[in-house]
């Protein structure tokens, strides 16, 4: 995919900047695996906000990705590629050779009519879409969909143009780097997709208008110094010297905020901080 550029007819396209979606499935996504998405607007079960600046936008319903590719040596033929609202990575409508439909995440390269499979016993070919463990992988893959634990499906390296590099195996454990910069090992059972994943130039979208970004669900941003002092630390006439903070105080730029008692945290071998 590409970027695609608006001529300044108004105001609102000056500038705008967006991803060329004419490529992609232009109908509705297949009923049977979609499910209601209720959107909660950073509030949590006792209605009160946690996260602040998020409500509204458009209704959509959520499309169920088969994030465990546990369907064994069986072929899937690609069927069409589709945008989906929840995520910023495109999806890939695929069919077994048993009849049955699935959504996967789309890595970049993919095309309509491709076959790709998932094997957790022997190597498939090392071309894109295909996923195997950690184990049958050959070191300097380009991974994503990258589970933490075996068969518990993958949590790491989903959004759109991310990947992951298998950088060695020791002692049961695969190292990979991932693009924070952060070198981790994994046990050699957990299973991830070969490739990148797809729209890769989701980072260089300008929306052109406030009204796109409230479509996505998101609501103005106020600054801290604009408020009251009741309101947030920084609130006033001025901040007063004080270092940046959030509006509960905690530490807003450059800070640490993990946990130092995390029990993964033995897993990590290195954590570059990235320029």
């Amino acid at each position: 995919m590409a970027i695609r550029e608006f001529n300044p007819v108004t105001k609102s396209s000056r500038g705008t900047k967006l991803v060329d979606k004419r490529g992609l499935w232009k109908g509705s996504p297949l009923k049977i695996l979609t499910k209601p998405f209720k959107d909660n607007s950073g509030r949590n079960n006792y209605g009160h906000i946690t996260v602040r600046r998020r409500g509204g936008g458009n209704k959509k319903a959520y499309r169920i990705i088969d994030f465990r590719r546990d369907k064994n040596d069986m072929k899937a033929t690609v069927e069409r590629l589709e945008y989906d609202p929840n995520r910023t990575a495109f999806i890939a409508l695929v069919k077994y050779e048993d009849g049955l439909f699935s959504y996967i995440i789309a890595p970049e390269g993919l095309k309509v009519g491709d076959t790709i499979v998932s094997s957790r016993k022997s190597l498939p070919d090392v071309k894109v879409g295909n996923a195997s463990t950690l184990k049958l992988l050959p070191i300097g893959t380009t991974i994503h969909n990258l589970e933490l634990k075996p068969n518990s499906g993958a949590k790491l390296v989903r959004s759109a143009g991310s990947f992951a590099q298998l950088v060695g195996k020791d002692e049961g454990y695969a190292i990979v780097k991932l693009q924070s910069g952060e070198t981790r090992m994994f046990l050699l059972d957990c299973l991830a997709t070969i490739g990148t994943v797809s729209n890769a130039d989701k980072k260089n979208e300008k929306l052109g208008k406030a009204g796109r970004n409230r479509w996505l669900g998101k609501r103005p941003s106020v600054r801290g110094e604009s408020m009251n002092p009741v309101d947030h630390p920084h609130g006033g006439r001025t901040r007063g010297g004080r270092l940046p903070v959030s509006h509960t105080g905690v530490c807003a730029k450059g800070g640490k905020t993990r946990k130092k008692s995390k029990p993964s945290n033995k897993f990590i071998l290195s954590r570059v901080k990235k320029k």
